[in-house]
């Protein structure tokens, strides 16, 4: 049977509400301090300012998972720069219907996040690590073994955030030039 999500966003819970619920008070400290240390740049706010369609989201997480620490903060500054991002977290653990659909390499991953249009409709899925996360562990193990030629000049949270935020503004042009919502809206 087909995972409804939009039924499932409805069930998600806000960031705050998300951590309270889920997250021991070392977890909340750790998904703080990283909380801290994002800082989105003028045209990054510019660009998730520039949403015009409503994108509901669902985070698929755990507030234990080091992944996820080092993600899901990133996704809460982009809600406050974008009031049309809706995002809702579920816990892997206590959904594990959505953890079975959303098995990534064989495995139940977290953060994976789900995108979809304002009327639930599904627009796309990302997650676990990004393309620069996964360079970064390309580079750290498997060494002088895996000549890639590739690296990563941008601090890792930098990079991290633009890898997700590359995937928001995605999802946000399909919804721009989507033939079915463009005539529900009238542009």
């Amino acid at each position: 049977m087909a995972i409804d999500y939009a039924a499932k966003f409805e069930q998600g819970l806000s960031y705050l509400a998300f951590l309270e619920r889920y997250g021991t008070l070392e977890h909340r400290r750790r998904w703080e301090a990283l909380h801290i240390q994002v800082k989105l740049s003028a045209a990054q706010r510019e660009l998730l300012a520039s949403f015009r369609r409503e994108m509901k989201v669902i985070c698929l997480a755990g507030a234990w998972c080091g992944d996820c620490v080092n993600q899901c903060p990133i996704f809460d500054h982009f809600a406050a720069a974008a009031p049309t991002l809706k995002i809702r977290y579920l816990d892997r653990d206590e959904h594990p219907d959505l953890a079975g659909e959303l098995r990534l390499c064989g495995g139940a991953r977290v953060p994976v996040v789900v995108f979809l249009s304002e009327d639930g409709q599904l627009c796309g899925l990302y997650g676990h690590r990004t393309l620069a996360k996964y360079r970064r562990l390309a580079l750290e193990q498997l060494g002088a073994s895996c000549p890639t030629g590739i690296g990563v000049d941008v601090p890792l949270l930098e990079a991290v955030m633009q890898d997700w935020l590359d995937e928001f503004e995605r999802v946000q042009w399909m919804l721009r030039v989507s033939p079915r919502l463009r005539q529900l809206h009238g542009d």
